[in-house]
């Protein structure tokens, strides 16, 4: 029996471990896929406090080594049903866990542009993480699609090891923060392509390019990759038959606290106005709290 399961292994669901556990209360945390979640994918991290510059997997391999020192538990599997009750059950495509409460930081996920071929091409041209994928791209032609802040910093990132990057932006101008913008116009080696949509992508086996549109004229762009960064859409199917969930996706949430008595909500899965990594493990602390408050109260 645990006292808390925290499902999600991010930054969220990192600091809700630390804070649950530094409590001492027993606590396991399940993760179905990457240890520090979308962090875990940022090549550069400059506005977290404490580190002018650290990468997201480092940041996510301090967060995790903080955890394990704290004896917290940790199973990589995916949680696929949450039964409520004064004793819930989590149930995983491996076991079923045991707890009095529950929080869920399964944050979210890369939104896709929606076109044909692109999931067949997804590990084919077509990536997200160019801390893990970059390399592949070395001397190479690609494109970052988007134009905030992860866009940009891809960007500026690509540039450093590509012969030539292309920004393709469907707004009139870049929406990222301006000391990153700024950085990025720097660059010789790219080319900002704005009020520009991605209407088709080239390729069957592998990405050759893509074809866009600009001011209703199409014109096509010969790539070797691809990096999508368009924002993300929260991971909450888990729970959408038990919490309440809005028309976006996002599970509502007060102070962090669900509809159901003993389960928590945090990160970039829970309904609020803004996303970074700070908020996300504010959401962390926050939901840890009220999870403890709620065991010694009940």
């Amino acid at each position: 029996m645990y006292d808390v399961i925290v499902i999600g292994c991010g930054p969220a669901g990192m600091t809700s471990a630390i804070y649950a556990a530094r409590a001492n209360k027993k606590v396991l945390i399940l993760e179905k896929e990457t240890i520090g979640g979308q962090m875990a994918s940022a090549p550069l991290i400059e506005n977290y406090p404490g580190y002018s510059s650290i990468s997201g997997s480092e940041l996510a391999s301090k967060m995790f080594d903080q955890i394990m020192e704290l004896d917290v538990d940790f199973e990589l599997e995916e949680v696929t049903v949450i039964i409520d009750g004064k004793v819930k059950k989590v149930v995983t495509d491996s076991n079923t866990y045991d707890t009095k409460t529950i929080i869920v930081a399964t944050g979210s996920k890369y939104r896709l542009l929606g076109l044909e071929n692109e999931e067949d091409l997804i590990g084919k041209g077509i990536h997200f993480c160019t801390s893990c994928d970059g390399i592949f791209f070395k001397d190479k032609t690609v494109a970052v699609i988007g134009g905030g802040n992860s866009a940009v910093i891809n960007a500026i990132t690509m540039s450093d090891i590509c012969k030539k990057v292309y920004v393709i932006q469907n707004l009139e101008k870049l929406t990222a923060e301006n000391i990153l913008i700024d950085k990025l116009n720097r660059k010789d080696n790219v080319e900002i392509i704005t009020s520009a949509t991605v209407k088709k992508i080239n390729g069957e086996d592998i990405l050759t390019g893509i074809v866009i549109e600009i001011l209703k004229e199409e014109k096509e762009i010969l790539l070797d990759g691809m990096f999508i960064s368009i924002g993300l859409v929260p991971q909450s199917e888990l729970v959408k038959n038990v919490l309440n969930i809005n028309q976006y996706g996002y599970i509502e949430s007060n102070n962090c606290k669900t509809d159901i008595q003993g389960i928590f909500v945090a990160g970039d899965c829970r309904d609020k106005a803004f996303r970074q990594i700070t908020i996300s493990t504010s959401d962390g602390t926050v939901a840890a709290t009220e999870a403890i408050n709620y065991l010694n109260n009940n």
